[in-house]
């Protein structure tokens, strides 16, 4: 032996390639099955968008993700001269991912199919496949997405703004709006004193003769900063409103809209988030004075659903990596993914995950029907608000166990792994919180008739299809029943209405295994509390192969 080879010890073996490219709508035969079966015949023509896409999100944009996340946006307040430009710069694969998206129509895909059935299930499918490459441009994305159903209300609003966000495509030039050719729009609801409470806002907004706004206060959270506008929430003189606020102003001047910094956030780093001043910044009004919340309701709930997306996205990739990891890596003596502890941790991460992307498709469909159908409209309401609560909730102990498939190597920063982690609690915090979520549950159910049978429907359709679920609904009529301290009981009854909305959406679905598994388990509670206890007669192979990716 040389002395060369006698030091030679870096021999990489029983170690998983990196995962290589695939395509996230082709090979992913889970978000297939439950996008499909929501999808009319007639939209047949929208697989193409869908598989294209899938191939980009799942090679380019995997790569763009981990760029613009280890180069975080910079915020420059002044030029070289002194200048103010409040500017926030983005690393190019920042760009990069958001032109790919609204090139594929993430951001308007609803609204130019808008009379076309299925158009908010297919756009639920994109945004799924780009959150799982990059989860930081999903804002900005889902921000401009929610933003129509709110412009729509601005009588004195020039009409190019709606018709270049419905339209347009990505432009990041410091323009105008007028002279753009697709814009984006942020949202500017909360500050310091308020938080969720946007009724103790104390921004005031003063008319002016020419019927624009000009808006003093500040704003605590305040999204992607460099969009051409901002939806924000404000008291005028009628009460609390909501006014568009473009950053560039027709004349070319930037707005009177200050940035004080950006946050330093746990996850989320490809995205900026700001504190901002408005010293008199020019607004527009939306809708009348005093009715700012119920014209931005529409946004909020359709931010919730693009939440249930982006947690249940995050669920999904969190599953991809971690079965691959297993595949390839033996330990005591076989591979891993052939192990029994290992089979009941992944089948036990794969009945979660079916469970949040049925759950989720089937709100998307209930949004997309709501114009046509009332129940629709009434379970949209509500179930978006238990699903946001339930479905982000769980992606932090998933991602957790899915990380902990890998090992050690799942919390180092060379694997994508930690920034899934610190990604996994935001969409719970995001548009409401647990407690707010819950509430909103509880007034639906108090307020409209719609929403209350709209989700009893949902519940009764699948009765005596299984007989852990029959007992599961019997409970849960039983605690509505019971209206005394609803509020103080209002996270136990969110989260078993939840349970039994996936159960009813999984029964539906014909997925028999991971129906029954989730039915037993989850509503008949024959499990322990954490991942990895279903009981030893699970059909651990079957449920494994609705795991798997390259369409088996």
């Amino acid at each position: 032996m040389d002395t060369l080879s006698r030091f030679e010890t870096h021999i990489v073996e029983n170690q998983p390639s990196i995962m290589p490219a695939y395509n996230l709508w082709q090979d992913d035969s889970m978000l297939r099955h439950y996008v499909l079966q929501h999808l009319p015949e007639s939209s047949v023509s929208s697989l193409a968008v869908l598989s294209d896409y899938g191939q980009l999100a799942g090679s380019t944009l995997m790569e763009h993700g981990e760029l613009a996340n280890k180069n975080k946006p910079v915020l420059h307040v002044f030029d070289r001269y002194g200048r103010r430009k409040d500017e926030v710069a983005f690393h190019p694969s920042y760009h990069a991912l958001m032109d790919s998206a609204m090139k594929y129509h993430i951001h308007n895909y609803s609204w130019l199919n808008e009379q076309t059935q299925g158009a908010h299930v297919v756009r639920s499918a994109l945004m799924y496949m780009h959150y799982q490459a990059e989860s930081g441009t999903s804002c900005p994305l889902t921000m401009t997405h929610a933003a129509v159903p709110a412009m729509r209300y601005g009588q004195k609003l020039p009409a190019y703004w709606l018709k270049k966000l419905i339209n347009g495509v990505y432009d990041p030039r410091a323009l105008p709006a007028k002279s753009k050719n697709g814009l984006t729009i942020g949202m500017g609801m909360t500050e310091k004193q308020g938080g969720s409470d946007v009724r103790r806002n104390t921004t005031v907004a003063t008319l002016q003769s020419d019927g624009s706004y000009r808006l003093v206060g500040h704003k605590f959270f305040f999204s992607a900063p460099m969009c051409d506008a901002h939806l924000v929430l404000a008291q005028a003189k009628g009460g609390l409103s909501c006014f568009l606020v473009p950053r560039i102003l027709d004349n070319g001047a930037l707005n009177n809209v200050r940035i004080q910094r950006l946050k330093d956030k746990l996850g989320d780093w490809s995205n900026a988030s700001s504190e901002v001043e408005f010293q008199e910044a020019e607004a527009y009004l939306l809708g009348e004075e005093g009715r700012g919340v119920p014209v931005i309701i529409d946004m909020v709930s359709l931010t919730r659903l693009d939440c249930m997306i982006g947690s249940s996205a995050l669920m999904r990739q969190a599953l991809v990596q971690a079965v691959h990891h297993v595949s390839h890596r033996d330990a005591f003596g076989s591979t891993l993914i052939n192990q029994p502890l290992m089979k009941n941790v992944l089948a036990d991460l794969t009945i979660e995950c079916a469970a949040a992307t049925a759950l989720t498709m089937r709100v998307a469909k209930a949004v997309d029907d709501a114009p046509r159908d009332k129940q629709e409209a009434g379970f949209a309401r509500i179930a978006t608000a238990i699903g946001k609560y339930w479905v982000c909730k769980r992606s932090v102990a998933f991602v957790n166990e899915a990380q902990e498939c890998l090992g050690g190597i799942g919390y180092v920063e060379e694997n994508p792994m930690p920034r899934y982690y610190r990604q996994a609690p935001l969409n719970s915090i995001w548009e409401g919180s647990g407690n707010v979520q819950c509430l909103d549950v509880l007034r639906a159910l108090a307020k409209d008739p719609n929403a209350k049978d709209a989700l009893f429907a949902e519940l009764e359709r699948q009765k005596g299809k299984h007989k852990c679920y029959d007992q599961h609904l019997a409970t849960l009529l039983d605690a509505f029943s019971n209206t005394e301290d609803m509020e103080i009981r209002s996270r136990y009854i969110t989260e078993q209405t939840a349970l039994g909305l996936q159960g009813a959406v999984l029964l539906e679905s014909g997925q028999g295994a991971i129906a029954d598994t989730f039915c037993t388990t989850r509503l008949g509670r024959k499990q322990g509390l954490s991942f990895g206890t279903l009981p030893s007669n699970t059909p651990f192979a079957d449920i494994l192969t609705f795991s798997a990716l390259h369409g088996s």
